[in-house]
Protein backbone atom coordinates (compact mmCIF):
# COMPACT_ATOMS: atom_id res chain seq x y z
CA UNK A 1 0.00 0.00 0.00
CA UNK A 2 1.42 3.30 -1.06
CA UNK A 3 1.40 6.20 1.37
CA UNK A 4 0.25 9.41 -0.16
CA UNK A 5 2.26 12.43 0.87
CA UNK A 6 0.07 15.41 1.45
CA UNK A 7 1.45 18.86 1.22
CA UNK A 8 -0.20 21.11 3.75
CA UNK A 9 0.87 24.41 2.27
CA UNK A 10 -1.15 27.06 3.95
CA UNK A 11 -2.34 29.99 1.90
CA UNK A 12 -1.81 33.32 3.54
CA UNK A 13 -4.92 35.38 4.04
CA UNK A 14 -4.53 39.04 2.99
CA UNK A 15 -5.95 40.14 6.35
CA UNK A 16 -3.31 38.05 8.12
CA UNK A 17 -0.62 39.65 5.96
CA UNK A 18 -1.91 43.12 6.88
CA UNK A 19 -2.02 42.26 10.56
CA UNK A 20 1.54 40.95 10.43
CA UNK A 21 2.70 44.22 8.85
CA UNK A 22 1.40 46.29 11.77
CA UNK A 23 1.98 43.84 14.59
CA UNK A 24 4.97 44.34 16.78
CA UNK A 25 5.37 46.07 20.11
CA UNK A 26 6.25 49.45 18.60
CA UNK A 27 4.95 49.55 15.02
CA UNK A 28 1.67 51.31 15.78
CA UNK A 29 3.49 53.87 17.92
CA UNK A 30 6.04 54.49 15.16
CA UNK A 31 3.23 54.77 12.63
CA UNK A 32 1.45 57.29 14.87
CA UNK A 33 4.58 59.41 15.18
CA UNK A 34 5.10 59.41 11.42
CA UNK A 35 1.46 60.28 10.83
CA UNK A 36 2.32 63.80 12.02
CA UNK A 37 5.15 64.15 9.48
CA UNK A 38 8.74 63.32 8.63
CA UNK A 39 10.93 62.33 11.57
CA UNK A 40 14.60 61.59 12.08
CA UNK A 41 15.75 58.49 13.96
CA UNK A 42 16.65 60.44 17.11
CA UNK A 43 13.28 62.20 17.14
CA UNK A 44 11.49 58.86 16.96
CA UNK A 45 13.62 57.36 19.71
CA UNK A 46 12.99 60.33 22.02
CA UNK A 47 9.26 60.31 21.39
CA UNK A 48 8.91 56.54 21.97
CA UNK A 49 9.74 56.30 25.65
CA UNK A 50 11.29 52.93 26.46
CA UNK A 51 12.25 51.74 22.97
CA UNK A 52 15.84 50.63 22.48
CA UNK A 53 17.92 51.70 19.50
CA UNK A 54 18.11 48.07 18.35
CA UNK A 55 14.33 47.58 18.54
CA UNK A 56 13.59 50.87 16.77
CA UNK A 57 16.01 49.94 13.99
CA UNK A 58 14.44 46.48 13.64
CA UNK A 59 10.86 47.77 13.57
CA UNK A 60 11.74 50.52 11.07
CA UNK A 61 13.43 47.99 8.77
CA UNK A 62 10.40 45.69 8.87
CA UNK A 63 8.05 48.57 8.15
CA UNK A 64 10.25 49.70 5.27
CA UNK A 65 10.33 46.16 3.83
CA UNK A 66 6.52 46.05 4.02
CA UNK A 67 6.27 49.37 2.17
CA UNK A 68 4.70 51.24 5.09
CA UNK A 69 7.49 53.76 5.57
CA UNK A 70 10.08 55.43 3.37
CA UNK A 71 13.68 55.86 4.52
CA UNK A 72 15.54 58.80 2.99
CA UNK A 73 19.31 58.90 3.47
CA UNK A 74 21.12 62.20 2.94
CA UNK A 75 24.79 61.82 2.10
CA UNK A 76 26.29 64.43 4.35
CA UNK A 77 28.43 64.58 7.45
CA UNK A 78 27.06 63.79 9.94
CA UNK A 79 24.72 61.39 8.13
CA UNK A 80 21.06 62.32 8.10
CA UNK A 81 18.23 59.80 7.76
CA UNK A 82 14.56 60.72 7.67
CA UNK A 83 11.52 58.48 7.88
CA UNK A 84 8.05 59.16 6.52
CA UNK A 85 4.90 57.24 5.72
CA UNK A 86 4.40 56.00 2.19
CA UNK A 87 0.97 56.29 0.56
CA UNK A 88 0.43 52.66 1.63
CA UNK A 89 1.34 53.61 5.21
CA UNK A 90 -1.03 56.57 5.10
CA UNK A 91 -3.80 54.28 3.85
CA UNK A 92 -3.67 52.51 7.23
CA UNK A 93 -5.34 55.47 8.97
CA UNK A 94 -8.97 54.35 8.57
CA UNK A 95 -7.99 50.80 9.51
CA UNK A 96 -6.15 51.90 12.65
CA UNK A 97 -9.02 54.26 13.52
CA UNK A 98 -11.46 51.34 13.19
CA UNK A 99 -9.21 49.16 15.36
CA UNK A 100 -9.06 51.94 17.94
CA UNK A 101 -12.84 52.20 17.96
CA UNK A 102 -13.16 48.43 18.24
CA UNK A 103 -10.72 48.43 21.17
CA UNK A 104 -12.81 50.98 23.04
CA UNK A 105 -15.80 48.65 22.72
CA UNK A 106 -14.08 45.71 24.41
Amino acid sequence: MEAKSQSHERKTCPAETALKAISGRWKLFIWGELLTGVKRFGELQRSLNGITQKMLTQQLREMEEDGIIHREVYLQIPPKVEYSLTPLGESLKPIIDAMHEFGTQL
